[in-house]
């Protein structure tokens, strides 16, 4: 074997690409014949992020009507605006624009109440996706015991 060339760290030589670790594995979709990405499939087969957790009842004990509820009585109280950022609620004659999504201003399982109006607050689809992450990331952390 020789060694690499000056300047270079080993395993990196001109002209040559790092050898995979794993050949490339297909999608597990059992349609689908193109190569995984991430997760074991394809980009177009990823899955979707809280998929299948949308059942309010299931996630907080509540009935989808109290939900409705709770968040006709948050939107009158804020005046429909988003409680991170400020932005006004979106016009509800324009079929793209996406309502703003009820939030849990203290996250249930760092302790806040699920049906206390004081914990509850109206998020424009950015900021509350860009929340739900970060939210997720610490859930995990604290699930896994890592810092």
């Amino acid at each position: 074997m020789t060694s690499p060339p000056a300047g270079h760290p080993p395993g990196e030589h001109r002209g040559e690409e790092a050898m995979p670790t794993a050949p490339p594995s297909r999608c597990t979709d059992p349609e689908c014949h193109q190569l995984a990405t991430q997760r074991g499939r394809c980009d177009d087969h990823q899955p979707i992020p809280w998929a299948g957790r949308d059942d309010k009842a299931a996630r907080y004990g509540i009935s989808s009507g109290t939900w409705r509820k709770l968040k006709r009585k948050v939107t009158l109280r804020d005046n429909g605006c988003c409680y991170i950022c400020g932005a006004e609620s979106p016009d509800p004659d324009n079929p793209e624009a996406e309502p703003h999504e009820l939030d849990h201003i203290i996250p249930i399982f760092e302790g806040g109440a699920v049906e206390d109006l004081d914990n509850l607050g109206l998020a424009c689809v950015t900021c509350h996706d860009t929340k739900s992450k970060a939210e997720a990331a610490r859930a995990n952390r604290a699930r896994y015991g890592r810092r």
